[in-house]
């Protein structure tokens, strides 16, 4: 995309917000009209008044100078103010666009980007974005205008000094350092509101299965907003302050150049009257100064915004998941078949799955096991579709996967992994999350009984209204893991997917979290995933999986009497257990 188009593309977001971006235009253009005016109202007046003596006149000079600073400052605010505000706005918008974007992706899509690259994005780029289609506006409007005033006024005093003070370094201006310190509280409080919308980002994106699985995109997507909206309040109330400061400083120089022009004129009584007319030169010409310095630096402001754009419209041109599938499950009984399903994570890779031929009857309990990297996660991945395989049919209810959008399907899985997700919100919030926050509280009581949480739940200041901290830090492993359970309970779907849900857990809390799976596994179609053996020898089926392939099927006493893959894992790994419990240290 080239730069005119993305520039074209980003003005389109100006748009919706055209008729205070045209108060902002008329503005600029009234603080610019009045920039030549303080020159020639000074050579008017000051020779006037040495030729005629008028003291009417004399007196009036201070009043006109300061009217003029008066509307140009109120002129500036205006325009300062509504480009800031139209900036905001289009801020707002491309992140809200961009959060729903990514709440969209697929599942490849966060494996191939950073955390942190994704929340750089939301939180740095589309602020510069703002500085393409605002700033470079500004100055492009406004201080061409100024400078075209103040240069034909600068030629028709005199052509010869204008052109050579035109080759003249620009004037550093320091005052500017003044004024973006008295922004620092206001500043401060901007990195706060960031820092708060930093982190609903870095939750939605951690916990992207999640919100999908339980329907929680609308429910994230106003918490951003209302997030956005605080960043946006903040932003207003910092330009507020750097708009008011501008003119407040234009208008004390302006008494003190009143002073100067009104001392000069009574002390100027001959009929010579050069002093007008160099006191404007000299008076234009330094006026020239900044919007000329502006006007070299908008090439910077316009490429940092170019740049920004480039990012912000990369993701937002990413495709978002397939969902083509126009059939429609309600609850669906559980029954799952994988039909020579082949898998693999990019196109020109090794398979992750081959030929997976697999039939789970409607509430059976199917454990996959096998050594790391054999495929178990990778096969109950494909259930919910948050990746979709090569080739193959996968089925739910006879249903081909592919074949039912994703929000019905999603509806009709739970998930609880080794990994809890909890998000900065009460108990409550966290079990009745998503599709399920207007459940009544009865409901999210027994299901929190079901999971064998409502024990330590009580006991907690607040009960279900206490906040659990980010991602769960106030709770412990085994609590956190009963609270999964409990939001999965209370989803009540059909099938259930169990990601190594007690391996990093204590005995005690295994105990506990063990009785609350046994729950919530009674009538759904459950895969569990699962490192210890020990964990699934009640299943009604193993399944043995090895790089990528089923190497055995059957139950726990059926495949150990085989005496093959899984009675080797199983003999291996009790044979750990001992040499573990014997030395301890």
């Amino acid at each position: 995309m080239t730069s005119s188009q993305l520039y074209l593309r980003l003005l389109n977001y100006i748009k919706p917000y055209w008729r205070i971006f045209a108060l902002s235009i008329l503005g600029m253009v009234v603080a610019a009209a009045t920039e030549p005016l303080l020159p020639v109202l000074l050579k008017t007046m000051l020779d006037g008044t040495f030729v005629h003596k008028d003291e009417t006149i004399i007196r009036l000079i201070p009043l006109f100078i300061l009217a003029i600073f008066l509307v140009r400052g109120l002129a500036t605010f205006v325009a300062t103010y509504t480009i800031t505000w139209v900036g905001s706005k289009v801020v707002m918008d491309l992140r809200d666009k961009m959060f729903s974007k990514l709440l969209s992706l697929p599942a490849r899509f966060y494996d191939d980007h950073t955390t942190g690259n994704l929340i750089s994005k939301l939180t740095f780029d589309v602020t510069q974005v703002t500085a393409a289609a605002t700033t470079v506006v500004t100055i492009g409007i406004r201080d061409s205008l100024m400078i075209a005033g103040l240069l034909g006024w600068l030629f028709y005093l005199n052509w010869k000094l204008t052109l050579l003070s035109l080759i003249m370094a620009p004037v550093i201006i320091f005052i500017m350092k003044t004024i973006s310190g008295r922004l620092r509280v206001t500043s401060r409080n901007s990195q706060r509101a960031m820092g708060d919308i930093t982190q609903v980002i870095e939750e939605s994106v951690t916990a992207h299965k999640v919100v999908k699985l339980f329907g929680g995109q609308q429910y994230e997507s106003q918490r951003f907003s209302s997030q956005a909206n605080w960043v946006r309040r903040h932003t207003m109330k910092q330009a507020t302050a750097a708009a008011a400061n501008i003119p407040i400083v234009q208008m004390v120089a302006a008494v003190a150049l009143a002073a100067i022009v009104y001392l000069a004129t009574e002390q100027s009584r001959s009929d010579e009257t050069t002093v007008g007319g160099f006191l404007s030169f000299i008076t234009a010409m330094l006026m020239l100064t900044p919007p000329l310095k502006r006007l070299a630096s908008v090439s910077e402001h316009l490429q940092r915004g170019l740049a920004a754009s480039e990012s912000v419209f990369e993701l937002l041109d990413t495709p978002s998941e397939i969902d083509t599938g126009k059939k429609l499950i309600t609850h669906a009984s559980g029954r799952l078949k994988f039909e020579h399903v082949n898998f693999s994570y990019q196109k020109d890779e090794k398979l992750a799955l081959r030929d997976i031929n697999l039939e789970i009857p409607a509430g059976q309990t199917v454990a996959l096991v096998g050594a790391s990297g054999g495929g178990k996660s990778t096969l109950a991945n494909l259930v919910p579709r948050f990746y979709s395989p090569n080739n193959g049919h996968i089925t739910l209810d006879s249903y081909d996967l592919a074949e039912l959008t994703l929000a019905s399907l999603r509806a009709n899985i739970a998930l609880v992994s080794q990994d809890v997700v909890l998000f900065n919100d009460t108990v409550a919030a966290n079990i009745a999350y998503g599709q399920m926050r207007k459940v009544p509280e009865t409901e999210i009581i027994a299901a929190a009984q079901a999971a064998h949480a409502m024990e330590f739940i009580s006991e907690m200041p607040q009960g279900l209204q206490t906040l659990v901290g980010e991602r769960g830090v106030r709770m412990s492993g085994g609590q956190r893991q009963r609270i999964a359970i409990a939001r999965a309970i209370l989803k009540n779907a059909p099938v259930l997917i169990l990601d190594e849900a007690t391996s990093a857990l204590d005995s005690e809390s295994e105990r506990h979290v063990q009785a609350a799976l046994e729950t919530l596994m009674q009538g759904r179609t459950t895969l569990i995933i699962a490192h210890r053996l020990s964990t699934i020898e009640k299943a009604d089926r193993i399944v043995v999986l090895q790089k990528g392939e089923i190497v055995e099927i059957g139950t726990h006493q059926e495949l150990l009497a085989k005496g093959d893959v899984y009675a080797q894992l199983h003999r291996s790994q009790f044979m750990w257990n001992d040499i573990t419990r014997d030395n301890p240290g």
